[in-house]
């Protein structure tokens, strides 16, 4: 619904298809044992590589993407280096440092990205218009990893940086068990801080793309505010139960974000979270 809303019809078709195609292969590698995941995306890669030398494929979504990917005259680097970095993700055991988190968004969280969003028009260099939706991810990212944490944990999985663990003194007991402490607290704050500072320079994105895109970026950059508020409100029990997202909260963004239309500006009344980037206010346990 939000696409439709949101997103010029002429660019509905690729990022439907786009967002069908990746979605479809998300769950290929999501579900059982590594080596069966690895199998099923393998065979699927090698679908998709042929689909897309010989421009025809059997599979629907396939299809459907390589039609769309026509029409607009795709280039195919983005569904490469989306296939690769799903590839890598297979295998994907944390990160130690914030250098292997940044590769991450690079081999995986931006070609995912530009995957679904590469039909749209963008007014400024191409460099430029990937380094700000490269902000854009970059926040995302870091902020579904905050929200994820509960559940990441308890399917034995860690996305925050070691490095990060460490320089809080904290350790990775002390999120599974939910611990309340002065250093988890610095922690998750500073994560969160990150990804809003990110996040409030991404912004700059709406006024790098065709001002129909806009209102569909924006609401992209409000629902990470509102994720990130919603970190912020619950402090230390994103490690003890799940995040759930709010639909009353998203619809209204939703009609924000269209009612705003080709505005450069993100959302109305945002001066609290700008304010919150620049005092640094630490999370609260709860």
């Amino acid at each position: 619904m939000s696409l439709r809303t949101l997103v010029p019809p002429e660019g509905q078709p690729h990022i439907f298809a786009a967002s069908a195609f990746a979605r479809y292969t998300d769950d290929l590698c999501d579900t059982g044992p590594v080596e069966g995941r690895t199998q099923r995306f393998e065979e699927w890669a090698d679908h998709v590589n042929t689909a897309l030398d010989t421009g025809s494929s059997g599979h629907p979504l396939m299809r459907a993407y390589l039609h769309s990917a026509g029409l607009r005259n795709l280039s195919r680097e983005w569904i490469d280096a989306y296939l690769a970095g799903t590839r890598l993700e297979l295998e994907f055991a944390g990160f130690a440092q914030e250098a292997d988190f940044q590769r991450y968004l690079d081999t995986v969280s931006v070609p995912s990205f530009m995957l679904g969003f590469g039909v749209v028009p963008f007014l400024v260099p191409e460099q430029r218009f990937i380094s700000s939706v490269r902000l854009l991810v970059d926040a995302a990212q870091r902020t579904d990893d905050l929200t994820d944490l509960f559940e990441d944990l308890r399917d034995g999985r860690l996305c925050l940086p070691v490095s990060a663990l460490d320089r809080h003194g904290v350790t990775r007991a002390d999120l599974e068990k939910g611990r309340d402490t002065p250093g988890v607290r610095a922690l998750l704050s500073a994560t969160a801080s990150s990804a809003r500072a990110t996040l409030v320079e991404g912004e700059r994105v709406l006024g790098d793309i065709d001002p129909g895109y806009r209102p569909a970026f924006r609401f992209v950059i409000g629902l990470v505010h509102n994720a990130l508020d919603d970190v912020e409100t619950r402090g230390v029990a994103v490690i003890r139960r799940p995040h759930h997202d709010r639909p009353v909260a998203s619809l209204s963004l939703l009609v924000r974000s269209r009612r705003m239309g080709a505005s450069t500006e993100a959302q109305a009344g945002r001066g609290a979270h700008h304010n919150r980037v620049r005092s640094g206010d630490p999370l609260h346990g709860r």
